[in-house]
């Protein structure tokens, strides 16, 4: 995707050199003086080093050049790697107050990032945007690409591991045990507390019924999913427990269980598991009340329409009667308006 070139008002507001900016570059000479220019501008801009030259924009290093009286071409000498560029680095990072991230540093953001993002926010590219801005408020400089990876993926473990220990703490070890036997494998499932017998290894009864759509509108429907509500109902969870829980969190769990098979779900950890299938439950059990309520109004339009029609057939023998009882009238005089054969008398 083709970056948008800078305007003029950009070029100015964040790619002027400053007046304590232009003393710290002063000392310098050619192309390590416009290459250090453009390090300042581009770190103080974004809050971290251009990984390369074809991150800087033409247009900045043109503006930055004509400022410090060197040619843009001088950049293409410029050594990004060398002893020169960790010097000048070093030397930003002192003037603006940042510091590269240290182990403890990463330790930091990461319970930071896990108490205030993760818990609420599961996506990883998002949590990383929030990485990077607190990399800048804390004055640090952001790691690299690879160990920004780590630490989301860090932040958003230990959000999970403390979420699903919360969720499983709010339940009752016999709620516990009849999720649990939801996945249960064929040597585990005796006849458990939520029904027993299997359809084999990845279907068990409950919790293949709970995971089906609904059928077409009739009682064998609806009976079905009085069946599928009971079923829910039966496993006891609280109504309040997802509500420390944001909904887009417990969506995502709802959805994750959805998709995963029992053999798969067995393998996460307890409170992991047990977190997955209530939220599954939870999710369902809405849904699964709210398509009866639609079954029960289709059911009763049915039937009203079927009603209809049979109070509209009768009317039609009647009419259809009448004109063979009573032909139409001759004229408008109301001596035409009786009967044409009139009674026989004896």
């Amino acid at each position: 995707m083709a970056r948008t070139p800078l305007d003029l008002d950009e070029l100015v507001e964040h790619w002027t050199l400053l007046k304590d900016e232009q003393a710290l570059v002063s000392g310098k000479r050619g192309a390590t003086r416009l290459g250090f220019a453009v390090l300042l501008k581009f770190y103080t801009q974004y809050g971290r080093f251009p990984r390369n030259r074809t991150e800087l924009p033409g247009e900045a290093v043109e503006f930055i050049a004509r400022q410090v009286q060197v040619p843009a071409l001088e950049l293409e000498s410029y050594d990004w790697t060398g002893r020169t560029v960790k010097y000048h680095r070093a030397q930003i990072r002192e003037y603006l107050g940042f510091r590269e991230c240290s182990v403890a540093d990463a330790e930091k953001l990461t319970a930071y990032l896990a108490e205030h993002v993760a818990h609420k926010e599961r996506r990883p590219e998002q949590v990383r945007v929030e990485l990077l801005a607190r990399c800048r408020t804390e004055s640090v400089e952001p790691p690299t690409s690879g160990r920004c990876d780590r630490i989301v993926a860090a932040a958003l473990r230990a959000a999970e591991e403390s979420l699903t220990a919360l969720i499983s703490s709010r339940l009752t070890v016999e709620s516990i045990e009849r999720i649990v036997a939801l996945v249960a494998s064929a040597d585990q499932d005796d006849a458990g507390p939520a029904g027993g017998g299997t359809e084999g290894e990845d279907a068990p009864p409950v919790l293949a019924k709970v995971k089906e759509a609904p059928g077409n509108v009739s009682l064998a429907t609806m009976l079905t999913e009085i069946d599928k509500l009971l079923a829910v109902r039966a496993i006891g969870l609280p109504r309040d427990l997802f509500i420390v829980v944001a909904p887009k969190v417990v969506a995502g769990w709802r959805a994750r269980a959805a998709v995963e098979s029992p053999s798969h779900l067995r393998t996460h950890p307890v409170p992991l598991r047990v977190t997955l299938l209530a939220a599954l439950l939870h999710e369902r059990e809405r849904e699964i009340a709210d398509t009866l309520v639609e079954l029960l109004i289709s059911t009763v339009h049915r039937i009203g329409a079927r009603a209809e029609k049979k109070v509209t057939e009768q009317l039609i023998m009647l009419t259809s009667f009448a004109r063979w009882a009573w032909p139409a009238p001759c004229s408008s005089s109301p001596r035409c308006l009786t009967p044409t054969a009139s009674p026989t008398r004896s």
